[in-house]
């Protein structure tokens, strides 16, 4: 043995061939502080050894090496710039270090090797992969860009344009495309891998493979005249700019740094790599991104854990109620292999249902995603029916029937004297109380709220709302359906809205205020679009959402929360409403949505939405972008903070992944907490008393006001 640390070990064979293995405590390799401490001791030892031909750099496990070890990120970024620049820098030098072993080196890659794992196998002369291997560069994902070496070594092994592409969609490659663009040079059967790499390596080290030249072009200029650097470059930073936007710098930065770095060497480039990393690793974006990472991990954790305990097997699931939310949820357990039956009381709205499965499934099959038997065998697993018989057997049933209590009330009791007694029955419903709900059942015990959002196979959160005699059997065997059907698991506590859409209304709310003291709904809409982030800013989403539903979830609001969701005084959603402006649904709304000269889906602001408005609104007048975004966003984030200190949601990080998943809350902000807590709380607690006057949505929490004089964090 040539060395053995707690992560790693380097043994060399009989012929001189080193294998360094990557094998760590814990289920993954990933390079914490200890593993880049132990790869640079290893790497001392074998490169004062004398007796090795060659390395071969392999994992243990069943992935090669996953990345950075992204907990350690947040304590190490909250140091000073010369701290993190010193760690960057320092960890860099490690890699290169490892370059320049006086012999050559190849990378057997199994599984994912991503981040500083795909950086590792960069820093060896050659790479063979597996039919398993995942390779690439994620880091923008998390707001940073590559700190071990990735954005110089990958563009000089596969040209900057391929590379920034890489880099900047942070998308992985399985082995046939990382082949095919010149990022690896094999691509074998996994029990060939090992066998393959030592071949490999034996070759370049008897002379047959020219691995000094190999390595020579990775540490040298990029290979680019001027005109070619012009080009790829200028086509890099527009294309960035039109995928990623002014919100997310770590892209940007990656082009810049390639760019700047064109024509240094290795070591010239890597400085820029380092400071451009340090950059961005002091920015919000990367705070957020990254908060997002560990705030998913710990939704997810949770999520097995409660699955994991689940007493009760689910193997055939039901809806109740058809049409477009209702073939929704059908398509998406179908789909995932959970055969489903889809109850309703009419052919037509049956017909509709299976119609939205089809649709989802004709556009997979557009995109390539979706082959004829995966579509036969997902509308095969839908069985339609008129009749309560056919859910006898199920084992968690849906109700998704339309949002009034009476009604779902009714279905609720008769499916009861249907099914099983040991089944679990669940309401989709987006407002209604579970208490109020479960009175019509006389097991309210198996019964609980199970939430999803519209359109239902894209969205990835499913709500489970806890009514007051849930048994956490029941929470845990919905929370595993759940995770079955592919989607995220929030578990909140009842109470009107839940979580999602209790914090909704009073941005709408704020919106329709907004709006009656003069504001222009485009200009508002472009702010909270073009400045905040939001994927549609408020009345486009209104018009998305319904105006119908919407009025009707503003009065369920206002009856559970009188105190602050009163309904607003000729509120625009309901003038619109009565009006029968229903948005999309309608094609009218506050907008008017048409087809385009070529075909295309247009909207126009509706001229009769504001002759509706204007009889019961301010005259028009401009706010600036501060306040749009204030006067919106204060009572979502008061709403968040009630919900958290009522126990609604049971952490800062859960609310931030559910209106994140839900809602689409901008990734570049990290959620609704970690909003509050980027202006900082005592910042929050002034804006918001600025607007205090607006009303009770504005008004803040003794909570929040003492959290913000102690100087405490809501993810301490």
């Amino acid at each position: 043995m040539i060395y053995e640390g707690k992560s790693l070990t380097v043994s060399l064979s009989d012929d001189g061939i080193a294998e360094l293995v990557f094998d760590a405590p814990g289920s993954v390799n990933k390079f914490d502080r200890q593993t880049v401490a132990e790869l640079d001791e290893a790497t001392v030892a074998m490169a004062s050894h004398g007796g090795i031909k060659a390395a071969v750099v392999r994992s243990g496990k069943s992935a090669f090496i996953v990345g950075a070890d992204i907990t350690e990120f947040t304590a190490m970024f909250e140091q000073p710039e010369e701290e993190v620049l010193g760690w960057v820098a320092n960890t860099s030098q490690v890699f290169d270090r490892f370059e320049d072993l006086p012999f050559p080196t190849i990378a057997a890659v199994n599984g994912f090797a991503l981040g500083g794992g795909c950086e590792m196998a960069l820093a060896c002369d050659f790479r063979v992969v597996d039919t398993t291997a995942s390779i690439g560069l994620p880091e923008v994902k998390l707001g940073l860009m590559p700190g071990f070496g990735g954005t110089v070594r990958l563009p000089r092994l596969i040209g900057s344009d391929n590379a920034l592409e890489w880099m900047t969609t942070g998308k992985d490659r399985k082995g046939p495309q990382a082949l095919n663009e010149g990022a690896v040079d094999a691509v074998v059967a996994p029990e060939k891998l090992l066998d393959a790499a030592v071949s490999m390596v034996a070759d370049a080290a008897a002379g047959k493979l020219d691995w000094q030249s190999r390595r020579a072009s990775k540490k040298a200029p990029l290979q680019l005249n001027q005109n070619e650097a012009m080009m790829s470059f200028s086509t890099a930073q527009a294309f960035v700019a039109a995928k990623a936007g002014k919100h997310y710098p770590a892209p940007h930065m990656m082009v810049e740094t390639v760019k700047n770095a064109a024509g240094l060497d290795r070591d010239g480039a890597l400085k820029l790599e380092n400071e451009g990393f340090v950059k961005l690793a002091k920015t919000d974006a990367a705070t957020a991104q990254i908060g997002i990472f560990l705030a998913d991990q710990l939704v997810k954790g949770k999520g097995k854990k409660m699955a994991k305990a689940a007493t009760k097997e689910v193997k055939q699931n039901a809806v109740l109620g058809a049409g477009i939310m209702g073939g929704g949820i059908a398509y998406q357990s179908a789909s995932k292999g959970v055969p489903v039956v889809m109850k309703d009381i009419n052919t037509a709205a049956l017909d509709l249902g299976l119609s939205e499965a089809a649709k989802i499934l004709n556009k997979g099959m557009e995109l390539g995603k979706v082959d004829a038997k995966k579509m036969a065998a997902t509308l095969n697993a839908i069985t339609p029916s008129l009749e309560y018989s056919a859910i006898k057997d199920a084992d968690v049933i849906i109700e998704a029937v339309v949002e009034n209590p009476k009604v779902k009330g009714i279905v609720l009791k008769e499916t009861e004297e249907v099914v099983a007694d040991d089944a679990i029955i669940c309401s989709n419903t987006s407002t209604i109380s579970i208490n109020q709900l479960a009175k019509n059942l006389s097991k309210p015990e198996r019964f609980c709220g199970m939430h999803f959002f519209n359109p239902v196979h894209r969205m990835p959160l499913v709500e489970i709302i806890r009514g007051e005699n849930t048994t956490e059997d029941t929470i845990n065997a919905v929370v595993a359906t759940t995770l079955k059907m592919g989607k995220t698991p929030i578990v909140v506590n009842d109470c009107p809205g839940f979580l999602v859409n209790r914090v909704l209304f009073p941005y709408f709310a704020g919106f329709s205020k907004l709006v009656l003291d003069g504001a222009d709904f485009v200009a508002v809409d472009k702010v909270m679009e073009k400045d905040f982030g939001w994927p549609m800013g408020p009345a486009y989403l209104l018009d998305v959402v319904g105006m119908d539903t919407a009025d009707h979830a503003a009065s369920v609001m206002a009856e559970g929360i009188p105190e602050r969701m009163a309904k607003v005084d000729n509120d625009p959603v309901t003038l619109l409403y009565e009006a029968s402006r229903l948005g999309q649904k309608n094609k009218k709304g506050f907008y008017n949505f048409g087809t385009d000269k070529r075909g295309r889906p247009s909207k126009e602001a509706a001229d009769e939405a504001y002759a509706l408005i204007k009889p019961h609104s301010a005259d028009g007048q401009s706010f600036d972008k501060e306040e749009i975004i204030a006067r919106l966003m204060i009572p979502m984030a008061n709403e968040a903070i009630r919900c958290l200190e009522e126990g609604i949601v049971a952490s800062a990080a859960e609310a931030d992944m559910a209106l994140l998943y839900g809602l689409g809350f901008p990734p570049f902000r990290g959620g609704i907490f970690r909003y509050i807590e980027t202006m900082g709380l005592d910042k929050f607690v002034a804006l918001a008393d600025k607007y205090a006057h607006l009303g009770p949505i504005y008004q803040i929490t003794d909570g929040v006001r003492q959290m913000a004089a102690d100087g405490k964090s809501y993810f301490a």
